[in-house]
C-alpha cells in the first residue's frame, strides 16, 4: 500500500476505506504569503471534471482529511472532490509558518484554491471545518458558491483549553489529549453508534499526532483563540448553504443548528436521524444524499 506521505503506523490501518483514502494522500508545495518557502500540504483529490462545481472538504479540530474517508468516495461519484489538511492540522506542514491562526489557516487554504482548483467551489466544514467554511466564504466570497455545514461550529466557544495554553499547562494540556484513553472517550460520545469506535477508526483519528510539531502546532492554534470571534458573522454569509445535523449529537447538541438556520438567509437544515455529531462518518450515505442534491442546485451558479 502506498503510503510514503502519511507515518509509517497508516500500515496498521485495517478498513477498506481507511486504506484507500490514505493511499491516496499527496503533498502539494503550496506558495503562500506568510512565508517565503512553500507549504506542504496533504490532500486528495478524487471524482471526474464536469459541469458540477468542485467540492472541498474541511476536518474538524485536531483531525484530518481522513475522516472524510467514507464521504469523499460517494461525493466523487457526482463530480471532482477535495480534501485537504489545514495548516496545521492533518498531514500538512506545521513548522514553516510561524502563524497558525485562523487567519493564517484562510489564507494558506485560499492560496491551495488559487493554485490547485481556481474555479467557485462548495466548501464542506465538519465540526471546527465548519467554523473555517465560513470565515473562508466571508473572506473569499468570489472563491464560494456554496456551503454545507455538518454539525458545524461557530455559534459554540472554541477548546476550552485555551486559557490553559501557558507553560507548563500547556505541556500537560496536549498530552491529554495524546492520551488514548482520552481520545476513546471523544470517539465515543462523537458516534451515536458505538460499533463504530473500532481500532481502525481510532488509528484514523489520532495518525497525524505523529507528525512533526503536534503539540506546538495546538498550543499556538488554540493560544490563538480559534473561532471564537465569529459568532456575530455569521449572518453576514450570503451563499446558499446547507446545514446537515445529527440528531445526536453530544458534543455540540442540537441548539446551534437552528441558530445557523436562522441566522443564515439563504440556507436550509437536514437532520440526520440515529446520528452523532459525524454524520460524515456515522451515516455517509445519508450525508452524501443531502450533499448531492444541494451541489446540483448550484451548477448554474458555479
Amino acid at each position: 500500500m502506498p503510503i510514503s506521505v502519511l507515518p509509517a503506523a497508516a500500515a496498521g490501518l485495517t478498513e477498506a476505506s481507511s486504506i484507500a483514502l490514505a493511499a491516496q494522500v499527496k503533498m502539494a508545495a503550496v506558495n503562500t504569503p506568510l512565508v517565503d518557502a512553500a507549504i506542504p500540504t496533504a490532500y486528495v483529490e478524487a471524482g471526474a471534471d464536469g459541469s458540477a462545481p468542485p467540492v472541498v472538504l474541511i476536518h474538524g479540530f485536531d483531525s484530518s482529511l481522513l475522516e472524510f474517508r467514507r464521504l469523499l468516495p460517494l461525493l466523487a461519484l457526482y463530480g471532482p472532490t477535495w480534501a485537504v489538511d489545514l495548516l496545521g492540522f492533518g498531514f500538512s506542514d506545521r513548522i514553516l509558518s510561524p502563524d497558525l491562526s485562523p487567519g493564517a489557516i484562510k489564507l494558506h487554504l485560499y492560496s491551495f484554491w488559487q493554485q490547485m482548483i481556481a474555479r467557485p467551489v462548495v466548501v464542506v466544514g465538519a465540526s471546527m471545518g465548519g467554523a473555517a467554511a465560513i470565515d473562508f466564504a466571508l473572506t473569499y466570497p468570489d472563491a464560494v458558491v456554496g456551503l454545507v455545514l455538518l454539525d458545524a461550529a461557530g455559534f459554540a466557544a472554541g477548546p476550552a483549553m485555551g486559557q490553559l495554553m501557558v507553560p507548563p499547562l500547556d505541556s500537560w494540556a496536549t498530552a491529554f489529549l495524546r492520551n488514548p484513553r482520552v481520545r476513546r472517550s471523544i470517539s465515543r460520545q462523537a458516534y451515536f453508534d458505538q460499533t463504530l469506535v473500532t481500532a481502525d477508526a481510532e488509528l484514523c483519528a489520532a495518525l497525524h499526532l505523529k507528525c512533526a510539531g503536534w503539540k506546538e502546532a495546538l498550543i499556538a492554534f488554540t493560544k490563538s483563540g480559534g473561532y471564537n470571534f465569529l459568532s456575530p458573522k455569521i449572518a453576514q454569509l450570503n451563499c446558499p448553504t446547507r446545514i446537515i445535523w445529527g440528531e445526536q449529537d453530544k458534543i455540540l447538541g442540537t441548539k446551534d443548528a437552528r441558530r445557523f438556520e436562522a441566522a443564515i438567509a439563504e440556507s436550509d437544515l437536514v437532520w440526520v436521524p440515529q446520528c452523532g455529531h459525524v454524520p460524515h462518518l456515522e451515516k455517509p450515505q445519508d450525508t452524501a444524499a443531502a450533499i448531492a442534491p444541494f451541489i446540483s442546485t448550484l451548477q448554474s451558479s458555479a
